[in-house]
């Protein structure tokens, strides 16, 4: 039996403890918003790794965005260094789960096993990437002992609200500065035989439309910015919608609608504020002098940031020409710029030819939809070899019933022991 070969039957046989260390993960509910147990899986993850030979540093994002001293923004980073000089492959999970929602058979925090699935929010998106990383390294190091170079591990908060908290706090103390780290992998759940090469970018904008407050009953003495704002929501139907439906990318991004430019209604809110659910009385009969509407823009690597921003400002001035006493203020929320990885990127080679050698078959190229925490290791780290790659359905995500299949974890971590024989043999170091 060759090293490839030992090396994927000794993760196989690890079968057992990558579903429980993947149960022991769902069943610490790190839910976020608003940030809970951050430290309670930073711990466990800690005692994991210390037994593995890690060297471990527990790091609070103190003063990011999210921290607290009732919800503080903890991440993990283990190390561990090789019996000789190398480049470092790390791999990065984020810990944080979103809300559960409704409509779940199982407990969502059970880590029920079942015909072959391990059931929980977070299964997919990502503790089953997180728990495949570690199988995979472990394995590594187990038939791989005297390894060159060096593997770590993170677990970072927050990515689901935008990873400030966790490895945009962690690059800007420079964990991800191309001296230090060479190789980054996200096990994010873009299917298992997916590679990940980048994103799209994002741009969240609040537009507030103002009007004047006056009683109900006489609205002609007012001016009713709910009004306004749905002027706003015509010309946008009328002119930017189907402007951005002609904007294409070359950009492999899946799925096949996420390949033109979109923008999302992700909130509107006018006049009186909602009542808590058990205040029993009427609104009181007023004019709504203001009215706020949060944008999600997704645009594409071939457009600029400006001319995002333009478009949505030609929507609203081209609403004031024709509207009489309307009026509006635009602020930006958040902004991501489109990144991608080179195919020909050492990382994206070695973990091709490991999923040549597990499927038999050449692997998917893709982008995602959405923004990960690539971002911030491409534009703070500024380190540019890094993809996603993992076990998990990304359809599954945030989803009620969310699993992540056993099969796909022992799959994936066989993909990822694999990329790390090539990387971190002696040989690829001389």
């Amino acid at each position: 039996m060759d090293l490839q070969q030992r090396l994927m039957a000794e993760i196989a046989a690890r079968r057992d403890d990558l579903v429980a260390l993947t149960q022991d993960l769902i069943r610490i509910p790190t839910l976020n918003p608003p940030g809970e147990n951050y430290r309670e899986i930073c711990d466990y993850l800690d005692r994991r790794l210390l037994r593995a030979g890690f060297h471990t540093e527990l790091i609070r994002a103190r003063g990011a965005v999210g921290d607290s001293d009732k919800h503080p923004r903890w991440n993990i980073v283990a190390r561990r260094e090789g019996q000789g000089a190398g480049e470092c492959v790390h791999f990065n999970s984020h810990i944080d789960v979103v809300e559960v929602g409704h409509g779940w058979t199982v407990d969502p925090f059970g880590g029920e096993v079942k015909e072959g699935r391990v059931y929980g929010r977070g299964a997919c998106d990502m503790k089953g990437g997180l728990a495949a990383s570690i199988i995979a390294a472990e394995a590594f190091i187990s038939v791989c002992p005297d390894y060159s170079g060096v593997i770590e591990i993170s677990g970072t908060a927050d990515e689901e609200s935008g990873g400030f908290g966790g490895v945009a706090y962690l690059a800007g103390k420079g964990y991800f500065t191309p001296d230090r780290v060479q190789h980054v992998i996200i096990p994010e759940p873009l299917n298992k035989d997916r590679i990940c090469l980048g994103h799209r970018g994002v741009w969240w904008a609040e537009i507030e439309t103002k009007g004047e407050i006056a009683h109900g009953s006489m609205p002609f003495l007012g001016d009713c910015a709910v009004r306004h704002m749905g002027a706003v929501l015509r010309e946008m139907e009328d002119s930017l919608f189907p402007a951005l439906a002609q904007k294409r990318t070359d950009m492999p991004v899946v799925p096949e609608g996420a390949r033109q430019s979109t923008l999302n209604i992700n909130s509107i809110h006018g006049g009186e504020a909602e009542q808590d659910a058990d205040y029993t009385g009427l609104p009181s009969p007023c004019v709504p002098d203001r009215c706020r509407m949060v944008i999600d823009r997704r645009f594409l690597i071939e457009e600029d940031i400006a001319d995002v921003q333009a478009e949505i400002r030609e929507v609203l001035e081209t609403v004031r020409r024709g509207r009489p006493g309307f009026d509006y203020d635009i602020r930006e929320l958040h902004r991501v710029l489109p990144t991608m990885t080179e195919k020909d990127a050492p990382v994206v080679g070695a973990v091709a030819r490991a999923v040549r050698q597990v499927f038999g078959r050449e692997a998917d190229y893709v982008v995602s939809p959405g923004t990960y925490d690539q971002k911030h290791i491409d534009r703070i780290g500024r380190l540019k070899n890094c993809i996603a790659y993992g076990p998990g359905i990304l359809d599954l995500a945030h989803k009620p019933d969310e699993y992540v299949g056993v099969d796909d974890m022992i799959q994936s971590a066989q993909v990822m022991a694999l990329a790390l024989l090539e990387l971190l043999s002696p040989e690829s170091q001389a």
